[in-house]
């Protein structure tokens, strides 16, 4: 994956977490249906976000960022921001 296309994956992901807002709003479903797609929304954002960090990173100090490699939700949920 390449930065681009990791800024369009982001780019997706922000505007289905705004059209659920949206939908959320005209209650057009729960809050618990918004909820649980916005935890999984905000899971995905943080890993892109992070593999986009990584091959940055890489790139920077001379080495593959193609071998930068999506890390686990878990870990990704606990950096500060």
């Amino acid at each position: 994956m390449r930065d681009g296309d990791i800024l369009a994956h982001i780019t997706e992901l922000i505007t289905e977490e705004r059209e659920l807002r949206a939908k959320l709003g005209s209650h057009s479903i729960s809050s618990h249906e918004e909820n649980n797609r916005i935890k999984h929304l905000e899971e995905a954002l943080d890993q892109a976000w992070d593999l986009l960090r990584q091959r940055r990173a890489r790139r920077e100090f001379g080495e593959d960022p193609d071998s930068a490699a999506p890390r686990p939700i878990d870990e990704v949920e606990d950096y500060r921001q």
